[in-house]
């Protein structure tokens, strides 16, 4: 049961890391059409036709949005860090739990950048675009919540058992 619990918290927690990675370096958090031409957007960039520019204006969305975006990352990798090696080493109770609070602080952060960019997607973006929609690099953020939530959750129910 403790090892099920175990492989079920790492791996949920390198599923979460990937994706929460692929998130958020990737441009495709958005589509829409410009000028009747495609065009989609990230974090980082944005892309008309295919050629891509960084983004000039410094919104403050964008940047809370890139912060916890990437605090996200680096607590899921902490949490994933602590887990493999309470698992490795045989579980230890305290890095086991730490580990499950970095994994659930990093889908709380997650969580926290995906709602900021929702927001004011919908509201600002949404009134501005006609043809738009959320594309695959915002979905997967979602997916990584819930994974990282999940990992947290398996990890903390782990620290409990011992």
């Amino acid at each position: 049961m403790l090892n099920t619990l175990a492989g079920g918290g790492t791996l949920c927690g390198v599923a979460a890391l990937v994706l929460l990675i692929v998130s958020t370096a990737t441009d495709y958090w958005m589509q829409y059409r410009y000028s009747g031409n495609s065009a989609n957007q990230g974090l980082w960039r944005f892309c008309i036709n295919h050629k891509c520019h960084a983004h000039t204006l410094t919104v403050a969305f964008w940047d809370a949005t890139r912060a916890f975006m990437l605090l996200s990352v680096l607590s899921c990798f902490a949490g994933v860090v602590l887990g493999l090696s309470a698992f490795a080493n045989g579980t230890k109770n305290r890095r086991v739990r730490t580990g499950g609070i970095a994994l659930l602080l990093s889908g709380f952060l997650a969580l926290l950048a995906l709602a900021i960019y929702t927001g004011v997607t919908v509201n600002f973006f949404g009134k501005r675009y006609i043809d738009w929609r959320f594309s695959w690099s915002y979905i997967l953020g979602w997916i990584g919540i819930l994974l990282a939530l999940a990992a947290g959750n398996l990890s903390l129910s782990l620290s409990l058992s011992l």
